[in-house]
């Protein structure tokens, strides 16, 4: 697996998204502001995109904000979500920024817990589908 960082939307990542959250999942506000200004990171297995997020730094919280982590089914059981998480934390090191925040989907809120994040007493709603704020110290 190969991860790749861009500072602008690259196609592959608008594939990845419209994959999982527009067909798979039904969101329909996927794309926004943020992608103009994010750093944007995607994973490749033999050349193919397979995963994407993005990390952008957010006055509002304070810190980097982790987004729109997203793994093709092809991609998923084989630790490229995590791969992810790790390129933005890495890219967090060594920017010298000492907290990452996400807005995670409720039902996979245990899979950021084993990568090290808490969830904060924040929660909301997001296309009728539950989130909570988490966040983990670098």
């Amino acid at each position: 697996m190969e991860i790749r960082m861009y500072h602008s939307l690259p196609q592959e990542a608008v594939l990845v998204r419209t994959k999982v959250f527009v067909e798979e999942q039904g969101f329909h506000n996927e794309f926004d502001d943020v992608d103009d200004s994010a750093l944007h990171f995607v994973a490749f297995e033999d050349g193919a995109p397979i995963g994407t997020c993005r990390l952008f730094f957010s006055d509002e919280r304070g810190c980097l904000v982790l987004g729109r982590l997203a793994v093709l089914k092809a991609g998923r059981g084989k630790g490229t979500g995590q791969a992810l998480v790790r390129a933005c934390e890495r890219y967090a090191a060594e920017d010298d920024k000492h907290r990452i925040e996400l807005l995670a989907q409720a039902r996979i809120q245990g899979f950021y817990e084993k990568l090290g994040f808490r969830a904060l007493d924040e929660r909301c709603d997001d296309e009728g589908c539950p989130h909570v704020w988490m966040r983990k110290e670098l």
